[in-house]
């Protein structure tokens, strides 16, 4: 009988609540995100509760892709970042579980994730996509609700515009109203003013009733004739004065629900079976389009000479080069051009390139259905793309969480939320990047669609690489020393009284590595008294072997001497420099390879300068050893 480990029980326990979670507090951020997006579209509809539930259900569907990968480098980093705070993890590497062991439940786990969220964009997700957009479609062909202003014109009842000075909310009066009747067009506009008014609806909610009391109309009467019949027969205009009027207004306030057929035939409401074959399509399509625009650029005369003959038989059009035409002797073009007059040279100029230009017209035009079905191929293939992109998302996301975490070794929402949502959003730009390219045809689909996933990727084997062999990511002074070495700044050195000694210092001991030490020091020294010159620089350099040995011995000098019990040695002990190797001592490392660097005379020179700089800074260090040894050896004489 299979039985899972306690261990990576312990685990998963640790990790799925947190999952569960961080999914649906994420999925609720990118919901709100589409909320405050198409709230335009939904307020002041009167839409059904149920209606706008079901838009915000497939809605949620569809932000899955953006929650999921979110949810799971949050889950991760919490779930390490707990572990290390509380010690569990060191416990777990002290009894020699590593952390890829340690993280080996969760990569099986998030595994079968990925799979489950490949059958998710590739059968659930393109049906929740059409059903979205066809609900909210819908919701924007809708008519809005009537909630007429006081003071101002109201336009959301097409054809019409209505001004209410005021209105009685209770009774549902309106009051010094004035429309604007302008369904038969601006020119034809129908003026009404009245002292007050009632709106009504029918009850089919097709029609609205407006019914208008104590007012007058001003009409336009002028037909569809000319307007110089018009001059000729005089501007006619009806006035007409009521204490009652009802206009009927067409107002259509259903929901009418649009249909899925028209999204499922979009790239969105499609399987991969289905885009595979559209995009095969597509490509058949694209080819034969092009084909046909190049063989009518072949079949065009190159300066009045025809390239082409074109025969039809059997309603097949079959098209032959034509054979050059021999030439006697050569033309001079530009001869023929200068004996023409002026007038009739800028007309033959004028003539070749507005037909340039016309054929040039002729061709964009007609490669702009070419450019067309480039555009929905490339559609196509980045919604086939994106099938995988999440699935491999889920996986990176998590070997960028869980080894981070065990870095960084806090738990909660604080830290890991701050890391979370900065990763996250390199993550959106550089994939919301790489789309763009790809949907407008800068760069290859699979190459922009992928561009997230190719930049991510080194980052999650860095920080699994440093979390596994416990290396200092975050820890600044790593970072100043290789800093240090690059620079060759100085590093300071810092030694504290110990309160308790194991091992007390031996005066003759003292002296002895002392005095070792300021010999060594001096013959370093004499090796090198003259400053080397451009060529023994790049060739040979300082002996980097050599200074290792004299910095070991410096620090096995300063850690005897550090035992003892006199505060003034270990206070002179602070002003021994820290001898290091830099990369500017001997950059090069090879003989060979230095004489090829010398030779690029004018780009090893600034090498050089640095170098030579920094050579003269260790002399300066190393004649400071000295100088503190022979104090050093001052101070143990005195006590002796």
């Amino acid at each position: 009988m299979f039985k899972i480990k306690r261990l990576y029980l312990f685990v998963l326990q640790t990790f799925l609540p947190l999952f569960v979670m961080t999914f649906f507090i994420c999925l609720f951020i990118v919901l709100m995100q589409f909320l405050w997006r198409y709230i335009d579209d939904l307020v002041g509809k009167g839409l059904d509760v149920t209606v706008i539930a079901e838009l915000f259900f497939y809605a949620a569907l569809t932000m899955v892709p953006l929650a999921l990968p979110l949810a799971i480098l949050l889950a991760s980093l919490m779930a390490f970042g707990n572990l290390g705070e509380h010690l569990e993890l060191t416990a777990m590497k002290s009894a020699g579980v590593s952390l890829i062991k340690v993280m080996s439940p969760l990569i099986i786990f998030l595994s079968f994730v990925s799979v489950g969220a490949f059958f998710f964009q590739n059968n659930v997700l393109p049906k929740a996509q059409v059903k979205m957009w066809s609900l909210l479609f819908s919701m924007r062909q809708k008519s809005p609700e009537l909630d007429i202003p006081e003071g101002a014109f109201y336009d959301q009842i097409e054809g019409y515009n209505l001004y209410v000075k005021q209105k009685n909310r209770e009774t549902g009066m309106l009051y010094h109203m004035m429309i604007y009747d302008v369904s038969n067009g601006y020119g034809y506009a129908n003026i009404i003013v009245s002292d007050s008014g009632k709106l009504s609806m029918t009850t089919d909610r097709k029609h609205l009733v407006l019914q208008l009391y104590s007012g007058e109309s001003f009409e336009d009467l002028k037909d569809n004739s000319t307007v110089s019949s018009r001059k000729n027969t005089g501007m006619l205009y009806r006035r007409e004065s009521f204490k009652t009027k009802e206009i009927l207004i067409p107002f259509d306030a259903t929901f009418n629900r649009m249909g899925d057929e028209t999204m499922s035939n979009q790239y969105i409401g499609k399987n991969f079976v289905e885009l595979s074959h559209s995009i095969d399509s597509l490509t058949v399509r694209t080819d034969s389009i092009g084909d046909v625009l190049a063989d009518k650029l072949l079949d065009e005369p190159v300066c009045g000479v025809a390239q082409r003959k074109i025969t039809y038989k059997d309603e097949k059009r079959i098209s032959t080069p034509v054979p050059p035409v021999a030439i006697a002797r050569a033309i001079d073009v530009d001869s023929i051009i200068n004996s023409m007059s002026v007038n009739d040279k800028s007309n033959v100029i004028e003539l070749a390139k507005n037909k340039a230009e016309r054929l040039k017209q002729e061709m964009q035009f007609k490669g702009y259905a070419l450019e067309d079905n480039l555009a929905t191929m490339r559609r196509h293939e980045i919604e086939l793309q994106k099938k995988f992109t999440l699935s491999f998302a889920c996986l990176i996301f998590f070997f960028i969480g869980a080894p981070l975490g065990a870095i960084i070794r806090k738990g909660g929402l604080g830290v890991p939320i701050v890391i979370s949502v900065f990763l996250f959003i390199v993550y959106y730009i550089i994939d919301n990047t790489g789309y763009k390219l790809a949907r407008d045809g800068h760069w290859v689909v699979w190459e922009g669609i992928w561009l997230s996933s190719e930049v991510l990727l080194p980052l999650g084997i860095f920080f699994t690489y440093k979390a596994v062999n416990d290396s200092a990511v975050f820890n600044p002074d790593a970072y100043l020393n290789f800093f240090r070495r690059i620079t060759g700044r100085q590093q300071v050195r810092h030694i504290q009284m110990k309160d308790i000694v194991m091992d007390d210092v031996v005066p003759a001991v003292a002296v002895t590595k002392l005095e070792q030490l300021k010999t060594d020091c001096e013959n370093f020294l004499s090796r090198y008294k003259k400053q080397q010159n451009y060529l023994s620089y790049w060739t040979q350099g300082y002996d980097i072997a050599a200074l290792k040995r004299l910095s070991q011995e410096l620090e096995a000098t300063v850690e005897y001497l550090g035992n003892s019990t006199k505060i003034l040695v270990v206070n002179k002990l602070m002003d021994y420099p820290v001898l290091r190797s830099l990369l500017t001592y001997n950059p090069v490392g090879n003989k060979k390879v230095g004489i090829f660097v010398a030779c690029l005379f004018p780009i090893g020179l600034p090498g050089y300068l640095i170098g030579v700089a920094h050579q003269k800074n260790l002399k300066r260090e190393i004649k400071s050893v000295v100088k503190v040894s022979d104090e050093l050896l001052a101070m143990i004489s005195e006590d002796e």
